[in-house]
């Protein structure tokens, strides 16, 4: 009888043992498995999204009276007079650009006042100028923007075109953007129409694509921290590529 009751003993603190380590054992996991969750938090994909909130100056207009068309210039300061009607837009502190130039498709200058100097060698050129709204997205409908090819020194014109072309205003080459923010593209098809002539805008940001039927600024969200290469591309609907010097820009940004 006394051998019985010893067995038992040790069978209850055999079985008790097994039953606390299986339930440290299963504590353990779930803790564990509280952890990963908590620390693993889903990536939203990125999407490309219509910007909101824009703004239309369909009277607005900007003229450039110099440089006249291939008009020559010597190599130093070249001079540019503007002359910009029916925008009510008024300069201040967190709205200092009233439009903006870009040069051979480089990036884009911003000013306040119509009439500047530009220091410039020789070359051919082609200049595009742009209102802008109080974010600094262009303006879009006609008149709102205007393009112009002149000469610096012993230089030859650009060879005839009838080719549209892009003037790229967001993002900014090596834009630093903060994590969380939306990447914003804003451009310009110039020289034509994308319905009317069967063209089309492709986008590239790193892997991420997409296909734009529309002269129209988007944002690009949730993207990674990392060093991105966006690209746009002028093309016809059936994807072949334009001849012109100006159908497409790379751009490097980084988010931070």
């Amino acid at each position: 009888m006394n051998k019985i009751l010893i067995y038992f003993l040790f069978g209850s603190i055999g079985i008790t043992s097994c039953s606390s380590k299986s339930n440290e054992t299963k504590e353990k996991t779930q803790q564990e498995d509280s952890l990963f969750s908590n620390s693993a938090t889903p990536t939203l994909p990125v999407a490309f999204l219509p910007l909101d909130s824009l703004t239309f100056y369909p009277d607005a207009r900007i003229e450039l009276n110099t440089p006249l068309s291939n008009q020559v210039f010597k190599p130093g300061k070249v001079p540019f007079e503007f002359n910009i009607k029916n925008f009510s837009q008024k300069v201040t502190s967190t709205s200092s650009q009233r439009f903006a130039m870009i040069l051979n498709g480089g990036e884009p200058e911003y000013y306040a006042a119509p009439i500047f100097q530009r220091e410039l060698t020789q070359g051919t050129y082609r200049s595009v100028a742009f209102l802008l709204d109080s974010n600094g997205i262009t303006l879009k409908n006609f008149g709102n923007y205007v393009d112009r090819d002149f000469l610096v020194g012993d230089s030859r014109p650009f060879p005839y075109s009838a080719e549209p072309y892009l003037a790229i205003n967001l993002p900014r080459n090596e834009q630093i953007l903060p994590f969380g923010k939306d990447l914003i593209l804003d451009f310009l098809v110039l020289g034509g129409d994308l319905e009317l002539d069967g063209l089309k805008v492709k986008v590239w940001v790193n892997a991420y694509q997409t296909t734009l039927h529309q002269v129209a600024p988007i944002r690009v969200t949730h993207l990674p921290i990392g060093d991105y290469r966006v690209k746009l591309q002028l093309v016809r609907e059936d994807n072949k590529d334009l001849e012109g010097p100006f159908s497409s820009s790379t751009k490097t940004i980084y988010v931070r």
